[in-house]
């Protein structure tokens, strides 16, 4: 008998080794033995250091090039209902004019 882990993510017992890395066949989650099995939650934050939430209301901190849009998204317009996602750019909004886009975080300050 193995002494492998069930799978975090779905709890079957049949794992096993791939390299270094631990792999379930049911759900075909990947998983260094190393890592804890919850991982701890991501906190986002703006440009002040401030934590933001999801349905967050936050201000644009400066112009931003709209890629595809020949105008700027300008400094200062406000973002009303923020989703947090994970990624380079980690708003996803809608903003009045523009639509659907996302941003970094690091141009935003929460209102």
């Amino acid at each position: 008998m193995s002494n492998l882990p069930n799978c975090p993510k779905c709890n079957s017992e049949y794992t096993y080794e791939v390299g270094a890395l631990l792999t379930c066949p049911e759900c075909a989650y990947e998983w260094s033995e190393m890592a804890p099995a919850s991982e701890e939650a991501r906190v986002w934050k703006d440009a002040n250091g401030t934590v933001l939430q999801n349905g967050d209301t936050v201000t644009v901190i400066k112009d931003l090039k709209v890629k595809g849009s020949s105008s700027a998204l300008k400094g200062g317009t406000k973002v009303k209902n923020i989703r947090l996602i994970d990624g380079d750019h980690d708003i996803d909004c809608k903003i009045d004019g523009f639509g659907a886009m996302q941003l970094k975080s690091e141009f935003v300050r929460k209102a």
